[in-house]
Order: structure tokens, then sequence, then C-alpha cells
């Protein structure tokens, strides 16, 4: 018997890609780009929110810590809104004037929603619980807010906000 008369045995991992789990892998490559560019921005974000939030505090705003958070948060969201238009989402931004104003809009609603979420975190922290220090609430607004506004902006921009007609799976494509 030749090696070409040995039957082989073909398990699921070794045999050929299909073109289902060929379009899956696609998916969860740009997930991936998607999540470390998203991370990227988040970053530069973070550090621009955290700036804005403390200089606010030490100056002009230093006994409203909940409008130095809004401030800080719309200054750094029109630094997101660029960079991940841009950069994170670029392929499945809408091209047109109409959809642009319409990603404009549900960008900004779902970072209320977020800046609600820290802002939230930061109330209860400082008001309820009565932890009034500078390094109390960074904890809880860029902190702990910080990380469940993320989570939610990341799913919101994913699932909403980023989807041109031309970026959504068909029934066949997701089958």
């Amino acid at each position: 018997m030749t090696s070409t008369d040995t039957p082989v045995l073909v398990s699921p991992e070794t045999e050929a890609p299909t073109p289902v789990r060929a379009a899956r892998a696609a998916r969860l490559l740009t997930l991936g780009r998607q999540l470390a560019s998203f991370g990227t921005i988040g970053a530069v974000c973070f550090v621009i929110d955290l700036a804005v939030y403390n200089v606010l505090r030490a100056t002009v705003l230093p006994d409203s810590p909940i409008w130095a958070k809004v401030v800080s948060a719309v200054v750094s969201t029109a630094v997101a809104w660029l960079a991940n238009r841009s950069i994170t989402f670029r392929s499945e931004r809408g091209v047109d004037r109409r959809a642009t104003v319409r990603e404009g809009l549900l960008f900004a609603l779902a970072n209320l929603v977020g800046l609600f979420i820290a802002a939230a975190c930061l109330f209860v922290s400082h008001y309820v619980l009565g932890f009034r220090s500078t390094l109390a609430d960074n904890v809880a607004g860029n902190g702990v807010g910080l990380v469940l506004g993320t989570a939610f902006r990341f799913a919101a921009y994913k699932a909403l906000v980023f989807r041109s007609t031309d970026a959504r799976p068909t029934k066949e494509a997701s089958a």
C-alpha cells in the first residue's frame, strides 16, 4: 500500500476553511483590530478627560465635581468622535451627509449615556457614600465609571452608531 492509497482521516480542525469559517475569522480579526484601536483612542481620551477634569476641579470648578466631569467628558468625546470615525470604524461609517448626521447624533446619545454612567458612579461615591476627596472622586468617576461607560460605548458604537447599510450583514452571510 503506498502513501497515496492510505486513507487520510480529516478532523474538523485540520480541514480547509469553509467560506463560513473564513468569514467568521475575518470578522474576529476586524473586531480585534477595532478593540485595539478603540482601546488606544480610549486611553488618549482618558488622559484628556482626566487632565481637563482635574484642571477644572483645581481652578474654576473646585466645588462642582459633577460639572467638572460633564465638561471633561464633552471635550474628550469630541476627540473620540473624530478618532473613532476616522480610525476605528472607518470601514463601517456612513459616507453621505445624512449618515454622518445620524452617526453624530447617535454618537452623542451613546456618550451621554456613558457620561451618565460615570456621573452616577461619582454621585453615589461623593454624595451618597460621602467619599469627598479628590482621589475618591477620581476613582469613582474616572475609574469605575469610566470602565462601565466604556463597555457601554463600544457596544453602542458597534451595534448602533457606525452601521452603514453596506456594512450590515445579509441573511446569507449571517447564517
